[in-house]
Parts: structure tokens; sequence; C-alpha cells
């Protein structure tokens, strides 16, 4: 909203306005905004939590100092939504595609994540909402998403000297530059692709209708759309319950979140930067930069929820935080286009989901096979697993933030190394 009066007083020639065109001020003051929001607004949240009563209901799992955490506020995820999405709609340029369909995100998981809690604490229902209509939630907003992504002609890459692939169409737009390239000349084509990212490769673009290569070329181009939205849904579902199942220890979750944002934030600014873009060789997408206003609000809440739920937790983020936070990395890679580094940037939340994974199938294989099931980790997910070998909470949490941060590096590095 303020991008837009701003930029008003820009075209009378008022002085500083024109500061408002630059994408790194607007992130700065989406970021200062989204601390401001969380930490001081953030503390009235708690106590109101606090007053309706409103506290985690904690089952004896024989974890040292879990019972201690009984009574603490639970669906503090509203601090993380109202921090996001109030900085983005002050910051941001909301006529953007990118920006709406975040905020569609973070609204539709944030609204899904506060009916499980709901039930689970008004309606004493430990279960909360059934696992399958979170699932169906989070199909549909994969469904919205990926359609939209697919449809919309504002959604495009934009290459250089060269002609569209078969699977590509190509998009005329007002601002390309259109010159014989036989002459020196630059010429852009933007390009509506299914197209996306393949880290440590050197021609390093992948696009998912060669999934059906098998098929004929008229049939594969034809039906590509259903490829991309089931990858869409599959990507949105499987890291959003990846983030529910790492909120287990205090701040685990929310470090973890705040350091995925900063790396896909400086993606999305490369990405969004044709020089850049060209330098790294990878992916120009016009228009993603605005994208990194919106990042910058995600990693505000972040940090800014970290003051009151590092340890000892004030308050926990419930399923309102967790499936919003891990729908909104989803998303924001497959825009980006770079949705292939999550099992790398997402490594914390991975190795949580697949040692639950792994534990619930290697009892029942067991179980089966022998009539006793047998378990590979003492518990899961994984976090559990190191607090029943007697570490401190904040230890894990501290040694998972390390792992977090090694893997943003090398996420970083993919760039350069191929």
């Amino acid at each position: 909203m303020l991008y837009y009066l701003f930029e008003y007083l820009n075209d009378l020639n008022f002085p500083g306005a024109g500061v408002f065109n630059f994408i790194t001020f607007r992130a700065a003051m989406a970021v200062i905004t989204s601390l401001i929001i969380s930490m001081i607004f953030g503390k009235k949240i708690i106590r109101k939590l606090q007053r309706l009563q409103i506290g985690e209901e904690i089952r004896d799992l024989g974890l040292e100092g879990q019972m201690q955490k009984k009574g603490t506020p639970t669906m503090g995820g509203v601090i993380i939504i109202l921090s996001i999405i109030i900085p983005t709609l002050l910051w941001a340029r909301l006529d953007n595609i990118y920006v709406i369909i975040m905020l569609i995100t973070t609204i539709w998981l944030g609204t899904l994540g506060f009916l499980d809690d709901y039930i689970k604490v008004f309606k004493k229902n430990k279960e909360g909402l059934p696992g399958k209509y979170k699932i169906i939630g989070q199909v549909v907003l994969g469904l919205i998403v990926g359609i939209t992504l697919y449809y919309n002609q504002d959604v495009v890459i934009r290459v250089q000297c060269a002609e569209p692939t078969s699977a590509d169409q190509q998009v005329i737009g007002e601002d390309i530059t259109y010159s014989n390239c036989e002459e020196g000349d630059i010429m852009y084509h933007d390009v509506k692709t299914t197209r996306t990212t393949i880290p440590f490769v050197k021609d390093n673009e992948f696009n998912y209708v060669d999934f059906v290569n098998f098929l004929n070329d008229d049939i594969k181009y034809k039906f590509a759309w259903i490829i991309f939205v089931i990858v869409t849904v599959v990507i949105i579902t499987s890291v959003s319950n990846g983030a529910n199942l790492t909120d287990g220890l205090d701040g685990l979750a929310a470090g973890s979140s705040a350091i995925i944002g900063v790396t896909l934030g400086i993606l999305a600014y490369l990405s969004g930067n044709l020089i850049a873009a060209d330098y790294l060789k990878i992916m120009y997408i016009p228009h993603t930069g605005e994208l990194v206003i919106y990042m910058a609000a995600f990693i505000g809440a972040m940090i800014g929820f970290l003051w009151y739920n590092s340890y000892p937790a004030q308050v926990f983020m419930g399923d309102t935080g967790s499936l919003a936070i891990g729908g909104i990395i989803a998303v924001f890679a497959i825009i980006i286009k770079k949705e292939l580094l999550l099992p790398i940037l997402c490594g914390v939340f991975f190795m949580e989901s697949l040692s639950v994974i792994m534990q619930v199938g290697w009892f029942k294989y067991t179980k089966r096979k022998h009539g006793a099931g047998k378990r590979i980790f003492l518990m899961s997910p994984l976090h559990h697993h190191y607090q029943k070998r007697g570490y401190p909470e904040s230890k894990i949490v501290a040694r998972f933030w390390i792992v977090g941060m090694m893997l943003a590096v090398i996420t970083m590095i993919t760039l350069k190394l191929r």
C-alpha cells in the first residue's frame, strides 16, 4: 500500500520518495515492520492466549522437561501470520502475481492450521483436524498454485538469443527487446515453461514434461499442466508436513525456517535480477525480485517469534504456524524454480520426515515378519531420538540450526558448482 503512495509522491517529485523504487530498501523496512509486530504485538497476543487458557496439551512420552511445558500457550502461529501479511501489504507491490500467490498460501495454510489447533484446544480433541482434511486442504492449495503458475501470462522466464523449445510457449510482451542476434544485438523471449533447475548439473534445466517422453508430442504437451500440478501438490504437501513434524522442540522449526528463508530470499533476488542471473547462468524470472519483500517479512516473523519461542518457550506456534511456514517455503521455491534444491536446503525437515517414515515402516515390517515390531530410532521424529539419548533440548536445537546453515551454504554453492 505504501509503495503506491510513494509512487504517487515520486511522480510529484516529492524529495526522497524515489527510494521506494528500490527492492532492498522495501525489504529492509519489511524486516523491521515484521520484527516490531512479532516482538511488541506478539507479547500482547501471548497474554491474550494465556487469558483464554489456550494451553498446550502434552502427552507424557518420557522425555526430559516435557511435562514442564504443559499449559504453555499455543496457536502462536497467529503472530507469525500477522507478521508476514501486514508488512507485505504495506511494502510490496500488490499487483504482482507472485506476491498474490504467497499471500493466498499464507492465509490458506494458516487457516487450515488454525482449524486444527482450534479443535485440539476448544473441542478438547487431541487428534485435531482429521489428517485426510489436512491433506485435502494442501492438495487444493497445490491445485490453485500449480494451475495459476501454469496458465497466468505474467508467469514467465526470459531467455536470451534462443527460440523457445517445443515444450515452451513464447509470450510477446511490450517490455521485451527484439533485434537480430546475428548482428550481435540482444534478443529476449518471454517464455511460459515447465522447466526448472537441477542442482549440480552443468546444463541444469529440466522440463517436467520429460517425465512422459514415451508419449506422443501432441499428447505430452497437451497434458503438461497435469504433470506440473501433480509435482506442485506433492512438494507443497511434503514440505508442509515436514515443517509440522520439525516443530517439536523450542525454537527448532522457527530457527530452521529463518535460515531457509534467508537462502530463498537471496535466490529470489538473484533470479529476479537480469545481470546477476546472466552472470550465474540461472533462469531469469521477471518480477520475482518483489518476492524479496515478502521473504524479508517472513524472516522477520521467524526471528521475532524466536524471541518468545526460544528455550524455554513462552509460546508454541502450533499447526497454525508450522503448516503455514512449510507451505510458504515450498510455494516460494516452486515460483523461483528452485524446488529441486529443497531436499538439500530443507534437509532438517527432510530428515525429520524420513525418520518417521523409516520408523513406522520398519516397525510394521518386523511386526508382520517376526510378530514383534522393532524400532530404528529410540523415538521419532529424529529430534526426540536425541532427547532419549540424553542430549539437552537447547543443544539439539542449536546443532540442528548449525546443520541447517551448512545445508544453506551447500544450496548456494550449487549456483556455481556444476
